[in-house]
């Protein structure tokens, strides 16, 4: 059997306005926090990845050459988070199977979760998988390639997170010890526990 083809679609393009400062660009210890994302998805074995950028995107670029990391720069992206996803997607390859999609201000995700979720979708005929903790879902859900053109055609209200739940059939949730999973940057309270957090334990970053 062919193994599938995964890709991790990053959101990288807001303003990170509540934080004032931009998130993506933070400090972690010896990395920044696309740095730390991009390091995770590595660990757990996903090697493909695209970022998309639109405010600072010359800087964020910068430092993705760095790690030989694409990106596509959305010049919609003060219409909201929904742009950039619809953007992302227009770029996947066609050989993508499936793909995480994962906003760039969550840098607690741990890799097991990652190889948690690609070998659930092995397992399971799903179209979707959510990773939970402690029974609340979180991110990234891994996506079939199959939904990309209802999410391109859909234009409602509440952008993905209504898509998301509007899909019924095929959806697959997935426990998992990671509170990562629920740990956005959104304010410099939540920036400074999370550096706490870091520099007493690497979870995101442990093979």
């Amino acid at each position: 059997m062919t193994e599938d083809r995964i890709f991790a679609l990053l959101l990288a393009a807001g303003q990170s306005s509540r934080m004032g400062a931009f998130k993506p660009l933070l400090p972690l210890g010896e990395r920044t926090v696309i740095e730390t994302l991009i390091f995770t998805y590595r660990a757990a074995g996903v090697s493909d990845l695209l970022v998309v950028l639109g405010h600072r995107a010359t800087e964020v670029q910068s430092v993705l050459n760095q790690h030989g990391v694409a990106s596509v720069v959305n010049e919609r992206y003060l219409q909201g988070m929904f742009s950039s996803v619809q953007c992302g997607l227009r770029k996947l390859p066609q050989a993508c199977d499936a793909f995480f999609l994962q906003p760039a201000d969550m840098p607690g995700l741990r890799p097991e979760t990652i190889r948690r979720l690609m070998a659930a979708r092995r397992e399971k005929d799903a179209v979707i998988l959510h990773p939970c903790h402690e029974g609340r879902r979180g991110h990234p859900p891994l996506i079939s390639t199959s939904l990309i053109p209802d999410i391109l055609a859909f234009d409602e209200p509440g952008g993905m997170r209504s898509f998301l739940s509007r899909i019924h059939a095929g959806v697959q949730h997935n426990e998992c010890d990671d509170p990562g999973i629920h740990a956005d940057l959104d304010t410099p309270d939540d920036y400074r526990r999370h550096a706490g957090i870091m520099r007493q334990d690497s979870p995101g970053l442990k093979n």
